[in-house]
């Protein structure tokens, strides 16, 4: 009986010191535990090195994506890099704050989760109440993905040609309508 596998895109990040490793080395032995029965990688990004914000607020962070084939659900996909995040020692203290790992679910093939209404509702949540709140069911695709050059600068090392779900606009016409100088920060390592 053939397995329904799905395509997933996530993003990865973290900017503290997991054990004695280094961000970019938590990396990549996060994307090495992702790897599974019912998780195959697919893609992996370059690494890159995006500032703190706000500038001098700790130490850059490392960031990438990789494209993955799974036949895990979208929520027991998410459950599971949740539990890749606390094998290096993510700690939920502050939401956006400073972090040893970060895995975010930015897209299980195409769905819109849990509904369109629900999507939209968080996709205009204000940013100062995104700062504060936290869905509290999975959110899909991710809603600040269009926002964020430190997401959309990975993604388009591996999947440019990938189209939002609902914007109906490509990884690289998002990284378009950023501001150039949010692009330029996010650098190859």
């Amino acid at each position: 009986m053939a397995v329904n596998r799905k395509t997933a895109l996530i993003a990865l990040g973290g900017n503290l010191p997991a054990d004695a490793d280094a961000p970019q080395i938590t990396l990549s032995k996060a994307i090495r535990a992702l790897q599974s029965e019912e998780i195959s990688l697919r893609c992996v990004s370059r690494f890159f090195q995006t500032p703190c914000f706000p500038a001098g607020a700790g130490p850059d962070y490392v960031n990438a994506a990789v494209s993955l084939e799974t036949a895990l659900s979208a929520g027991d996909l998410l459950a599971r890099l949740h539990q890749v995040e606390a094998q290096f020692a993510r700690v939920r203290e502050q939401r956006w704050g400073m972090r040893t790992l970060d895995l975010d679910l930015m897209d299980y093939d195409g769905a819109v989760l849990p509904d369109a209404a629900a999507y939209a509702r968080w996709q205009g949540l204000p940013l100062e109440h995104q700062m504060q709140a936290a869905p509290g069911q999975l959110i899909l695709p991710h809603p600040r993905i269009q926002d964020r050059a430190f997401v959309l600068v990975p993604l388009a090392d591996i999947a440019p040609r990938w189209r939002h779900p609902v914007l109906q606009k490509t990884v690289t016409e998002m990284l378009a309508e950023l501001p150039a100088q949010d692009v330029a920060e996010v650098t190859p390592l």
